[in-house]
């Protein structure tokens, strides 16, 4: 009896686990430029394939953030996706963040170094969620997908009005409580969703404890660079006030407080880059993952009702 349950257990396995051949070189989607303009980003969109729904073989397209977010839009409206994992849009970029960088490219090469850092995370994440489309069996054949590829005009995507933001808002937070009502009193018939759906919370959980923290160390980083940067230049006043030989030793702990300055720097771009971001990323693939559970519940909070007899 055991051993057929344990056959039964594999069969089970086997039937919700899909085949993924990662060397699949039938669609290969990359950005391959990126060009930061005042208030946008466009990205030119590399696609090469051999599918036979397409025209062209190679060919690119220019794509803006907004373009990104509508076909995201399009695959978690779709109903007959609710059954998969959708991939996280990427997050917006931060203009007001790489302006204020960009004013800064004159006070040295740290500047430099952090905003290249924080254009080439955004070019990434943009990337990161075409391919992730390009490499599903599914998502890869979708209308939408080929037009955003291979549409060579403007997809005349507008961003939201105030309007249309506070309604997603609304939805959004509606949303929210009615997975916290339906996650404390519906009760999923199946233990393997069930157990999946405990293993995400406490996953996310620890991940976004995890973020946080990484934060915290990154932006202390950032301060002790801040205070090197004061004590440089402070040192480096003393030398040109003072002509005696105060001066050649305020000169060069001022140089070594500003190459210390350039070192917390890079650590800090580096950690959040490769690691904050790193820790941001599986947060939005768990959040991702709980809201197909949550569709699940959801479906199966309206299949109960409908099936429960009427009084009387």
């Amino acid at each position: 009896m055991e051993n057929s349950n344990n056959h039964l257990d594999v069969e089970n396995k086997s039937e919700r686990s899909e085949t993924v051949d990662l060397n699949d070189n039938t669609l290969q989607v990359d950005i391959s430029d990126a060009l930061s303009e005042r208030e946008k980003v466009k990205f030119t969109v590399h696609t090469k394939t051999t599918l036979k729904d397409f025209v062209k073989q190679d060919f690119s397209v220019v794509r803006q953030h907004e373009e990104f977010i509508w076909l995201h839009d399009r695959f978690e409206e779709n109903e007959s996706y609710a059954g998969y994992i959708i991939p996280p849009p990427p997050p917006r970029p931060d203009f007001d963040s790489s302006r204020e960088k960009l004013q800064k490219l004159g006070e040295g090469e740290g500047s430099m170094i952090e905003y290249l850092a924080t254009f080439k995370k955004t070019v990434a994440m943009h990337e990161v969620f075409l391919c992730k489309l390009a490499n599903h069996p599914i998502f890869r054949a979708d209308t939408n997908f080929r037009v955003f590829l291979e549409y060579e005009q403007d997809l005349s995507v507008r961003g939201k009005n105030k309007k249309e933001k506070l309604e997603t808002f609304l939805r959004s937070f509606s949303k929210t409580t009615d997975e916290i009502l339906l996650g404390s009193t519906q009760k999923d018939v199946d233990e393997f969703f069930d157990k999946e759906k405990n293993f995400l919370l406490d996953y996310h959980s620890l991940l976004k404890d995890a973020t946080l923290r990484a934060d915290k160390m990154t932006k202390a980083h950032k301060d002790v660079a801040d205070h090197f940067i004061k004590i440089s230049s402070c040192l480096l006043e003393m030398a040109t006030a003072d002509t005696n030989q105060l001066e050649r030793f305020a000169t060069k702990s001022s140089d070594i407080f500003e190459k210390a300055r350039k070192i917390e720097n890079r650590v800090s771009t580096d950690e959040d880059l490769k690691l904050s971001d790193t820790l941001r990323y599986y947060m939005r693939d768990t959040t991702a993952a709980k809201n197909l559970l949550y569709r699940r519940l959801r479906c199966l909070a309206d299949y109960e009702l409908l099936a429960r007899p009427s009084p009387g």
